[in-house]
């Protein structure tokens, strides 16, 4: 046998959220549950497609005008349009003047991808900072689009289980002119801790001094809240501000649309007489990159933003979403008290979104999957969807056992 050139290469580091998934796939115990994908389940622990995606589908596969031809390299634009409008409100000026526009993308992360590549080859940025603790992905997307250098700031508060933002704003203060900041606009992943309306006004007016560019990872508008203005707050605020950022968008929450890979970028500028130039260099980047996005979950989305109908049909779903996973936090939160298991869970219940910051050690984690097959990050974060009516009992108790047979070492309680 021929040597090979690919003889020596280095085993890569698996990819936790999906090592844990195969395994809990492989496992046979009969009441094994699953905390670690975030991806909505309904109390039968089943996915849900939303009936108005269902709809839709039915109509587009009925609509003879429908084909399988490419889209335009930037992808199709009503959607692009409708998803900007949504971030940004219908009555944006920066929409209204002509400095906001977007880009259809591969879900969330190709929006960063994309965004991440123009940023490093057009404007030579190299420095980016992303929150301590962050989605693990923001870190990889970055790097792999050119960024030299990574850095954190200051988020997660261990101690108050809350936003440390006294950390954040320093570390931003400390940041060197012209750095990239990720800034999840609502239902902090993985920690389900978001700034107050206040907090958000420091941190724009810091990266506003401090001439910083913002980089928004928007994944779960409307699914964190049911209210799609309250979740667009923050993105909303620095356009008023008039301040340039880009945002990434992700329809695979809100619109249960996982594998069709939704997404928008979007831009928004001072000056409307450089959009040409800026979707020029998007074109190319993009060009480069996979040439052009797929249809089929845009044009669903487009529909439903496009019909006032099925618009409103849309919302109901988002709230279902959202009421669901506020009643099984609160359901949890109940069983912790009940149980007296040790230490203060006030954060499950303050949290937003569909993850849940736990603050359980890795020691207790792995407790919980060796003895009860119930599956979660080594952090602690955990699906909170994945809870049902079924399985919340057996997994507050298995939680309680745990953190009491294992105290987190740095502390009496969890």
């Amino acid at each position: 046998m021929s040597i090979s050139r690919f003889t020596g290469i280095e085993l890569g580091p698996p990819i936790e959220v999906f090592s844990l998934v195969k395994t809990f796939g492989d496992d046979k115990f009969e009441n094994k549950v699953s905390l670690v994908m975030g991806a909505y389940r309904t109390n039968e622990g089943k996915p849900w497609v939303l009936p108005v995606v269902k709809k839709v589908e039915k109509l587009l596969a009925e609509d003879d005008l429908q084909n399988h031809e490419y889209l335009p390299i930037l992808g199709l634009e009503a959607f692009s349009r409708l998803a900007t409008v949504m971030l940004l409100g219908e009555n944006s000026q920066a929409i209204i003047q002509g400095r906001a526009f977007g880009i259809q993308s591969l879900s969330g992360t190709g929006s960063l991808r994309v965004g991440a590549e123009f940023l490093a080859r057009i404007f030579h940025y190299d420095t980016f900072y992303y929150s301590t603790p962050t989605w693990e992905n923001h870190k990889l997307v970055f790097t792999n689009a050119g960024f030299k250098k990574g850095c954190e700031y200051r988020y997660w508060n261990a101690e108050t289980k809350s936003v440390d933002i006294e950390g954040m704003l320093q570390d931003l203060r400390d940041a060197p002119e012209n750095s990239v900041i990720i800034l999840h606009a609502c239902a902090h992943n993985p920690t389900g801790c978001d700034p107050t309306h206040e907090q958000w006004k420091q941190i724009a007016d810091v990266i506003e001094q401090k001439k910083l560019f913002t980089f928004f990872d928007s994944a779960y508008q409307g699914f964190a809240s049911g209210d799609v203005s309250h979740d667009a707050y923050a993105p909303r605020l620095f356009a008023e501000r008039g301040m340039e950022f880009f945002c990434a968008q992700s329809f695979a929450k809100n619109f249960g649309l996982y594998n069709e890979r939704v997404g928008n970028l979007v831009v928004v500028m001072n000056n409307p007489k450089e959009v040409a130039q800026v979707k020029s260099q998007l074109t190319l980047i993009v060009r480069g990159m996979y040439s052009n996005p797929p249809n089929h979950g845009a044009r669903i989305v487009a529909t439903v933003l496009g019909n006032d109908d099925l618009h409103e049909e849309w919302k109901d779903h988002i709230r279902v979403m959202s009421n669901r996973i506020k009643l099984m936090r609160k359901a949890l939160y109940d069983r912790m008290l009940k149980l007296r298991t040790p230490g203060n869970w006030d954060h499950i219940i303050n949290q937003i979104g569909m993850f849940s910051y736990t603050g359980l050690t890795e020691r207790q984690v792995a407790h919980l999957k060796d003895h009860y097959h119930i599956y979660m990050l080594r952090s602690g974060r955990i699906n909170i969807c994945a809870l049902t009516d079924k399985n919340i009992d057996y997994v507050a108790n298995a939680i309680h056992d745990a953190v009491t047979l294992f105290a987190d070492p740095n502390k009496n309680s969890v």
